[in-house]
């Protein structure tokens, strides 16, 4: 995420020939366009809810979805300044710590597209499972079938050296990363489990 003329936008990258980012091109030679008009979802799955009946099994999750305009930036500060939000988000501090400048054929063949929010939800289920009242009530049934949440995330590993590596150590900055990121996925997934606070 990110803000374009104090909007909020995202920003999307991918190969100059793939067919998403040469529609934008197209929608804006069209009268009236002002982009293509797209939608951008993610989903992040936190745990499995078992319930007593398979109609109330669930997930714990995070999801959002945009709607929006895509266009392609073409403004270069503009570009190198998204490459460098979508390399830190997926590694924090990551773009400081490879080879730069970007190489001429780095950037001719990576096109980026900039979304300009136009509408957003979210949505996000926590807590166990929602079983029905008269199955709560049937001690029968209760006391034969288990219920609850196992908890999931995301766990880096020890990270393995490529062929070409000649690096003694990892850097610390990923090390931090790498830790820091798996103490927060567990935490997250394990705090969904906890019900949501009831309404007043």
């Amino acid at each position: 995420m990110g803000t374009y003329d104090d909007r909020p936008c995202v920003y999307m990258h991918g190969y100059i020939s793939a067919r998403l980012m040469r529609l934008p091109s197209k929608a804006e030679e069209e009268a009236g366009h002002p982009g293509l008009p797209v939608c951008v979802a993610a989903s992040h799955f936190d745990g499995l809810v078992m319930a007593l009946a398979p109609f109330h099994n669930s997930y714990n999750y995070r999801s959002a979805v945009l709607h929006g305009w895509a266009k392609l930036v073409a403004d270069e500060d503009e570009r190198l300044a998204a490459l460098e939000r979508i390399t830190n988000n997926v590694v924090a501090d990551n773009w400081s710590n490879c080879r730069m400048p970007p190489t001429k054929a780095e950037l001719t063949t990576t096109a980026v597209l900039r979304v300009e929010v136009e509408t957003a939800s979210a949505k996000v289920r926590i807590g166990g499972p929602d079983d029905d009242r008269a199955d709560l009530r049937n001690e029968d049934v209760v006391g034969r079938f288990w219920t609850g949440v196992v908890p999931a995330w995301v766990q880096y590993g020890e990270p393995v050296e490529s062929d070409h590596n000649k690096v003694a150590k990892v850097p610390d900055y990923f090390k931090t990363f790498l830790q820091t990121q798996n103490e927060k996925n567990k935490e997250v997934a394990i705090k969904a489990v906890e019900p949501p606070p009831k309404k007043k």
